[in-house]
């Protein structure tokens, strides 16, 4: 890729919560699956972590340590971004929480974290694809990690639920619009994960969620494998498939009487 001086762009991929959990997965499958890469932006609030995880990777990480909730990330992700013009191949907006428990129940035990969640898991990963949109080209991807939770309103984890119904319109809505441009936008939908998202969230009561648990590595290989096939939705393993089909076929009214017995 050149720029009109016919200088060289530094090629990357830019992954969100690189921390832990999904986010560091997607920066090691990266690493091991595009070799075309030079670096990978890696952002999350722990640089310990993301130093651990830089000592994995197959590709060198620039890291950008800071809480996408607050400026100075952004101030020092965008003064990089304006210097190097980098071609960026992959955004990867992995960063977010969940916590699970009545509205009135959260907001008891920490009035502003159901607030938090709504900034992190929409207005941060919004605000990361607009800073990185002019620095994309043809055969470019977006990978926004939603949920199975944005397929139907769930009781007791409601603004999570919500969040990640966002975060699957978004998607859907901006592959639309980039399709003449050439960039391709996939929401990754997984059911239950076993990271530190549930250190934060709650354990699963449900026994169908600790059933249907699956592991990372899995479900964001099928993730990639996607992203490239350009599909719309990537969605791991038949049950959440099945799940997908039911909330299509049945109304949400019933779905939310069945959640709550």
């Amino acid at each position: 890729m050149y720029t009109e001086r016919n200088e060289v762009r530094m090629r990357v991929a830019i992954v969100t919560g690189a921390s832990s959990g999904m986010g560091r997965e997607f920066v090691l499958q990266i690493g091991a699956l595009y070799k075309n890469l030079d670096e990978i932006w890696v952002i999350a609030r722990r640089k310990g972590n993301l130093e651990r995880v830089a000592e994995q990777s197959r590709l060198p990480l620039r890291i950008f340590d800071g809480d996408l909730l607050k400026k100075p990330v952004y101030k020092a992700f965008c003064e990089a971004l304006c210097e190097d013009t980098p071609d960026i191949r992959m955004l990867v907006n992995a960063a977010g929480f969940g916590r699970s428990g009545s509205v009135e129940e959260i907001s008891m035990q920490r009035r502003r974290i159901q607030t938090d969640m709504v900034g992190l898991n929409c207005q941060a990963l919004t605000r990361m694809t607009l800073l990185c949109l002019p620095y994309m080209h043809p055969g470019s991807r977006i990978v926004n990690l939603a949920s199975a939770a944005a397929f139907c309103p769930q009781p007791y984890f409601a603004v999570y639920a919500a969040t990640k119904s966002y975060v699957l319109s978004f998607s859907r809505s901006l592959r639309e619009e980039l399709k003449t441009r050439g960039i391709i936008v996939t929401a990754v939908c997984p059911g239950p994960v076993d990271t530190p998202f549930f250190d934060v969230s709650g354990k699963p009561q449900n026994f169908l969620k600790e059933l249907t648990m699956a592991q990372p590595g899995p479900v964001v290989h099928q993730a990639l494998k996607d992203s490239r096939k350009r599909k719309e939705l990537s969605i791991y393993g038949l049950p959440m498939k099945l799940t997908y089909a039911g909330t299509k076929l049945l109304p949400h009214k019933l779905l939310l009487r069945i959640q709550n017995l």
